[in-house]
């Protein structure tokens, strides 16, 4: 089977890029970590992408002289691990249009909200001073304004009346680690495509589609 090249972006742990590591081990998995790229050189997660053989690249922006040298230095070092599609999985830099139109429907982001609700940071936080009752997290494909994009799959998860912010945040991200490597899977496997700024996912993988609004992916 012919696996889509996947490069993933972080600036920290990964743990979202740990999820998506461990999911593409799998035989049946139609896309394979082709590298994990980090802007910061204390992220965590460069050591473990390294100690599963995944090749790894720092392009520190603190090294550049503006945002296009360095997004071009991170397209390069994406290149040249064969890399067809991207992943952000807690990447805190912001892309300039010309990035994303340079991998347009090619670069998903997992985002800690029910989008459109609770752009930018904070989520949990402003999540329980309005007293919602579901939040949750968000695949979408990167349009050039922030948070913005044809949403793949979200998943919810309930908010309770005794939840923190971190508390809930640690609900969210346990949502987080099975929704980014379905929809990734859903992805890869071709069954989605991007019309008129929305996701189209094919009528075989709808029930699949569904359960990514749980929790319980």
């Amino acid at each position: 089977m012919s696996k889509l090249p996947v490069g993933i972006l972080i600036s920290g742990r990964g743990s979202n890029m740990a999820a998506l590591v461990e999911a593409a081990e799998a035989p049946d998995f139609p896309a394979r970590i082709a590298c994990v790229l980090a802007n910061r050189a204390d992220a965590k997660g460069l050591e473990y992408a390294a100690a599963r053989g995944i090749a790894t690249a720092l392009v520190d922006h603190k090294a550049f002289d503006g945002k296009p040298a360095f997004e071009a230095a991170m397209t390069a070092a994406l290149e040249r691990n064969g890399v067809e599609f991207v992943c952000l999985a807690g990447f805190m830099r912001l892309l300039s249009p010309v990035f994303i139109d340079r991998w347009k429907d090619r670069l998903i982001n997992i985002h800690p909200s029910l989008l459109p609700s609770y752009k930018g940071l904070h989520t949990h936080e402003r999540a329980l001073a309005d007293g919602v009752k579901l939040a949750g997290c968000t695949v979408h494909f990167v349009r050039p304004e922030m948070d913005v994009g044809p949403i793949v799959a979200q998943a919810a998860v309930p908010v309770l009346s005794s939840d923190t912010p971190d508390s809930l945040a640690d609900r969210v991200l346990t949502a987080e680690h099975r929704l980014y490597p379905a929809v990734l899977k859903l992805i890869a496997g071709g069954k989605t495509r991007v019309v008129d700024e929305r996701v189209d996912i094919d009528p075989s993988a709808v029930d699949t589609a569904a359960r990514l609004f749980s929790a319980g992916v």
